[in-house]
């Protein structure tokens, strides 16, 4: 693999300088910083990833273009690398420098620490894990074979002892447990529990949940339960067995006859500048589709479920908005109903949210606050 793409070196002082605008290189981690200039994610780069055009994603190799290449792996620090596609779909990616270091942090790993990595894509993630335990101290499992191997080079080229093994990341790897942390590199509706089961009492557990944000779980002393506190926000790849194209909201909208308006009397500028707002709407309704997008009338919205209830948000000037919707459920309506829920609670932070996986994972919720009070929230 090439690593002198013209250019390079400019990009990574220019999105280390970024991230340190931003302050987002964590006090309480200074290792990590250390780690990422030491092994540098374009090292661990395939010499193909992908650039969206606007209509579908295309190649940029390395040996063609390096200059697109090395702007593609050195993006802005909340911009992902999409290393692998398939059927027009990413289903691989370098995570964002800023996801990455923001996750690390939250994992609070240390020297000597046994370390489980799910989903290890091209193995920079487990390079840093590595760098940071020791030698010998993590194991990486990859669904894709190919990825896998291309990984295991990576880290080898790299001097890192790390095994990396060919597998279902939501079953862990049973043979090397227990583990002291556990990270997964891809998004999760529901916690697995051999993640639970494999992680030491005291362990803590890191994983992205609902493609939005990422959570930090602590296993119980008794190994029986786990729970912990949102991180962050940002939006992650699910697992492979989650990919699937979705119907998009045309869909949705052609199999249900709109059935009446009314004047939707809020304003919807929250939706889309609030990211607090957002994470307590993903809580409150899971199953909802939402894209937004400005026009000259103002703001406007469109939502389903995926299956056969949808609901138009029109702006129609004069700050006035429009409500219409169709199917078994009342979207517009149960928008506003945890729109109110969440104004009711205090409006909280995404970062006031926590989690609580129990029963062998049979019950799962997410509460606000306190785990031990109302209201939760059932993962479905």
């Amino acid at each position: 693999m090439l690593t002198t793409a013209p250019g390079i070196d400019r990009l990574r002082r220019s999105l280390a300088a970024a991230m340190e605008q931003r302050g987002d290189w964590p006090e309480r981690s200074p290792w990590i910083r250390e780690a990422v200039e030491s092994l540098p994610r374009h090292r661990f780069a395939p010499d193909r990833v992908w650039r969206w055009d606007g209509h579908a994603y295309v190649p940029v190799d390395q040996r063609i273009d390096p200059s697109g290449w090395a702007s593609e792996v050195y993006p802005g620090p909340d911009t992902a690398t999409v290393t692998e596609v398939t059927d027009g779909l990413p289903t691989s990616s370098l995570s964002s420098q800023a996801v990455v270091v923001d996750m690390l942090d939250s994992l609070l790993l240390e020297p000597g620490h046994r370390v489980l990595e799910l989903g290890t894509g091209s193995g920079w993630n487990a390079a840093l894990l590595s760098r940071r335990a020791g030698p010998d101290r993590t194991v990486g499992v990859e669904a894709s074979r190919d990825l896998a191997q291309a990984a295991r080079r990576a880290l080898a080229e790299a001097g890192l002892t790390v095994h990396v093994e060919v597998g279902d990341g939501n079953q862990g790897w049973a043979p090397a447990a227990p583990y002291d942390r556990v990270i997964a590199t891809y998004a999760v509706e529901r916690i697995p529990w051999p993640w639970i089961a494999q992680t030491r009492p005291g362990g803590r557990i890191v994983t992205p949940w609902g493609r939005l944000g990422h959570v930090a779980l602590t296993v119980a002393d008794d190994g029986r339960s786990a729970t912990g506190w949102v991180q962050g926000l940002a939006q992650f790849m699910p697992d492979r067995g989650a990919l699937r194209r979705e119907p998009d909201f045309t869909q949705v909208r052609g199999r249900s006859e709109p059935e009446g308006e009314r004047p939707f009397l809020r304003d919807l500028t929250p939706l889309h500048d609030n990211a607090h707002l957002r994470f307590a709407l993903r809580v409150a309704l899971p199953h909802l589709r939402t894209t937004l997008a400005y026009d000259a009338d103002g703001l406007n919205a469109w939502v389903h479920d995926a299956e056969k209830s949808w609901a138009m948000l029109s702006a129609i000037g004069g700050g006035r908005t429009i409500a219409t919707q169709g199917g078994p459920r009342r979207l517009a309506d149960e928008l506003e109903a945890a729109w109110d829920t969440w104004l009711d609670l205090g409006s909280p932070d995404l970062y006031d949210f926590g989690m609580t996986v129990t029963d062998n994972g049979a019950t799962q919720y997410i509460w606000v606050n306190d785990p031990t009070t109302e209201p939760h929230w059932s993962i479905p």
